[in-house]
């Protein structure tokens, strides 16, 4: 417990960078609010789902020495962020193919109504599998969090503890902007807010892959 309780600065400066990390405007939560807001709450939910399905994936990765195996080959970082990239920018142009697009959110809704759950799911895990955003934080977590010396329990302690945190912040968005409110005052400025999620998808794309070329 005293071993424990020596290393409570690190795991409280490794909570701050995750928290950081994932609340911050990046692909991942601005996806999370475009699904609330157009498509509605369990679509956003499952999307979230996945989305927390890829951080999972990088946690597990990451506490388990992917920063070690990044550092010996790097082309493999290169390559996620060349198809993270790419996958950003298709997630761009549909952004920007609703902002000029005529009709309202309900007419959105119905045209995504069929498309299977399974699709959403996958989508939320893609861009978060990709994300360099998603990848870098929870190397700087771990790295900052868990020393060499560091005992297991620190690792339950710093990763449980930030996928619940994660879990939280997504799910939170997913369920905040898919009320009623959220939606009436998203009619209003649909066509900005779409323009905006183009704008922010499509900068994240091209710098992944100018950062990898």
């Amino acid at each position: 417990m005293s071993d424990l309780l020596s290393h409570l600065p690190q795991v409280a400066a490794a909570y701050m960078i995750y928290m950081v990390a994932v609340a911050s405007p990046g692909p991942a939560n601005m996806a999370i609010i475009g699904t609330a807001i157009h498509q509605g709450r369990k679509r956003a939910i499952i999307l979230a789902l996945g989305i927390f399905g890829g951080s999972f994936t990088w946690a597990m990765s990451a506490a388990l020495g992917l920063s070690a195996v990044l550092a010996r080959y790097g082309e493999v970082l290169q390559v996620l962020k060349i198809v993270g990239g790419l996958y950003m920018i298709y997630l761009a142009l549909k952004a920007m193919r609703s902002a000029f697009r005529a009709g309202s959110m309900q007419s959105l809704k119905t045209d995504v109504a069929e498309a299977p759950l399974s699709r959403t799911f996958m989508a939320g895990y893609a861009i978060h599998i990709t994300n360099p955003k998603a990848i870098f934080g929870w190397l700087a977590t771990i790295a900052v969090g868990l020393p060499p010396e560091a005992p297991p329990i620190m690792v339950a302690l710093i990763v449980g503890g930030c996928l619940v945190t994660g879990f939280t912040v997504f799910m939170s968005y997913a369920l905040l902007f898919s009320t009623t409110r959220a939606a009436r005052l998203y009619q209003g400025v649909r066509r900005p807010m779409d323009a905006l999620m183009a704008l922010v998808f499509g900068a994240a794309g091209v710098k992944m892959i100018s950062s990898a070329v």
